[in-house]
Order: structure tokens, then C-alpha cells, then sequence
């Protein structure tokens, strides 16, 4: 197990998924004091990188494209300080930071995690519901079942007329969010299924609007939108269903070979053997499993002899 501990919060790699517990320290963004203890599973992650500066350096973890949708909501428009995969090293402790981004890229590389794919669903849950955001003109607030927006005296007239909305899960296509910034107002806008007019966030009455100068620093407001992206079917599922077959059936996937022999050490090979050799031959064993060459017993068998000659 590897951990680093710092009064921005403690990351943790146990082999299988990274443990990120947010710090106390008044210094720690409000967006990470609510998202709270995160566990990213190793096959969400993409690489990792330390990045020293003057005064310490961050820990960076990148996710695979679709693996979050927290950040599939935020659409990289988190600032740094909001950004929960990011972690501030203090300057005594890079060597323990660089350690850490070794490890678990190392790791990377022996499970043959996939990091230039995109994900086909979402391997980390959004954060929990109910929820409720304060906006500008109104309030919105998410059940896990339905998202109901509630204006205010503030409000445009087109929206105070249409009165409240309520939309169930099935009845959005997405969610827009777009923070607040300096003088700017963000919004966080519904998409109905179906063709509708979009208008400016001040009328649109799917749309509430986050005042410039009272949120340009708060951005939890993305937190219902990443509850409600995370209970949307993933973006990949429009993919998915233009790969059915004809009649609604899906394609089957090719069945593997009842048996495939397990690829053997060239000569020579042992304890001594080439370290980038082994790592390109861990790689050569992953496409041959994920390929269906390989059984799940075999790959593992095979992977473990690789292992043995590190």
C-alpha cells in the first residue's frame, strides 16, 4: 500500500483503487469538503503525474474519458482548487509524491488497464442525492427520481408564468452546467427529450441561472448536475445501440478458441531479463486476453510467470 498524507487530504493506492480522503484545512475547496472520501478504481484511471513548483508541486490523477460523471458534468471547466483529483504536495514531500506516481503507473501498466479508451459506463457512482442548489432566480433540487426547478421573485416573468418544472429521469436527454465567473452568471440548465427552444439562461424556464457575483467561487452547483448525469444512460449507450442487430437482438461478440497455447519465454529469458522487455510482453498478454486468444486462467497464469521474472 502507498499513502501520502497532507492538510489538503490523504491519498491512498492499495493496488486496486485510489482512496482520496479531503483534508480539514480551511485552504481545502468547498466543492471537495462535499464530495467527501472518493474511491477511484484502478481501471477508471487514465495516468498520473507529479508536478513540482516553487513552493511544493500537485499529485494529478487523469480518469479515462467517461469514467466520472462528475467530471463528464463539469465539462473541465473545474477550477484547480475544485478539482478533487488534484492534491497540493507540500515541498518535504515530493519524493513520497513522485513514489506514489511510479507505483501506481506501474500498476497501470502490469493490469493492462486501457487509459487511451473511453469508458462504456461510469465506474464511479456521482455523488448522492437529495440534493438542492441556490441559484440567482430560484431553486433546484434532485430526488434521485425527479429534478424540480422553483423560481423566485427575481425570476423573469416566462418563467414565473410557466411555474415550477418537474422532470422525471426519462424525460431529460442531459444536463448543461457552466460556472459562474467573476461578474459572469453561470446556469445549470435541463434538457428535455425532444425538440425544444433554447433561450437565454435568464428566460429559458428550463434553466436556472448562478449569479455571478455571489457564486463565482462556489461551484457545488455542478454536484446535482453530476447526481443527475450519473442516473442518464452513459453517453456511449447511443453508440452501443447503433451496434444492435437487425430485430433488436444485440451483435454477439466472437467466442474465443476452446484452448490457446500461452506464449512462451523467448531464450535466454530469466531473473536478468530486459525490464522494458517484460512490460512490453505484460502488454502483448492483455491485447491476447482482451482479444479472447487467452482464458481468464491462462492470462493469469501467464501474467503471473511474467511477474516472477521482474
Amino acid at each position: 500500500m502507498t499513502e501520502i498524507l497532507q492538510q489538503a487530504g490523504t491519498w491512498t493506492f492499495d493496488g486496486g483503487s485510489v482512496r482520496i480522503v479531503p483534508g480539514h484545512h480551511k485552504s481545502v475547496h468547498k466543492l471537495r469538503r462535499l464530495l467527501g472520501e472518493l474511491t477511484v478504481p484502478l481501471a477508471a484511471v487514465a495516468g498520473v503525474s507529479y508536478e513540482p513548483g516553487r513552493k511544493g508541486g500537485w499529485l494529478r490523477l487523469r480518469l479515462r474519458h467517461g469514467a466520472d460523471p462528475l467530471l463528464q458534468a463539469a465539462g473541465g471547466r473545474l477550477p484547480d482548487a475544485a478539482d478533487p483529483y488534484r492534491l497540493e504536495v507540500e515541498p518535504d514531500r515530493s519524493g513520497v509524491a513522485g513514489y506514489f506516481a511510479e507505483e501506481l503507473r506501474n500498476a497501470l501498466v502490469l493490469e493492462q488497464v486501457p487509459v487511451d479508451e473511453p469508458c462504456d459506463r461510469y465506474l464511479l457512482p456521482g455523488p448522492p442525492v437529495p440534493l438542492t442548489v441556490q441559484g440567482t432566480d430560484g431553486t433546484a433540487s434532485f430526488d434521485g427520481e425527479e429534478v424540480r426547478l422553483d423560481w423566485n421573485w427575481v425570476a423573469e416573468g416566462s418563467k414565473s408564468s410557466a411555474g415550477p418544472r418537474v422532470f422525471a429521469l426519462h424525460e431529460l436527454e442531459g444536463v448543461q452546467w457552466s460556472p459562474a465567473v467573476g461578474l459572469e452568471n453561470g446556469y445549470l440548465r435541463l434538457r428535455p427529450r425532444g425538440a425544444h427552444a433554447v433561450l437565454k439562461p435568464d428566460h429559458d424556464p428550463n434553466c436556472l441561472v448562478l449569479w455571478g457575483v455571489r457564486q463565482a467561487k462556489d461551484v457545488s452547483s455542478v454536484l446535482l448536475a453530476a447526481a443527475v448525469t450519473a442516473r442518464l444512460p452513459h453517453p456511449s449507450a447511443a453508440s452501443r445501440a447503433g451496434r444492435e442487430a437487425p430485430g433488436g437482438g444485440s451483435v454477439p461478440p466472437a467466442l474465443p478458441p476452446a484452448s490457446a497455447p500461452v506464449p512462451k519465454s523467448p531464450p535466454g529469458g530469466g531473473p536478468g531479463e530486459d525490464h522494458d522487455a517484460l512490460l512490453r510482453r505484460l502488454r502483448e498478454l492483455g491485447e491476447l486476453h482482451r482479444e479472447g486468444v487467452l482464458t481468464d486462467e491462462e492470462f493469469t497464469a501467464a501474467k503471473q510467470a511474467v511477474l516472477r521474472r521482474f
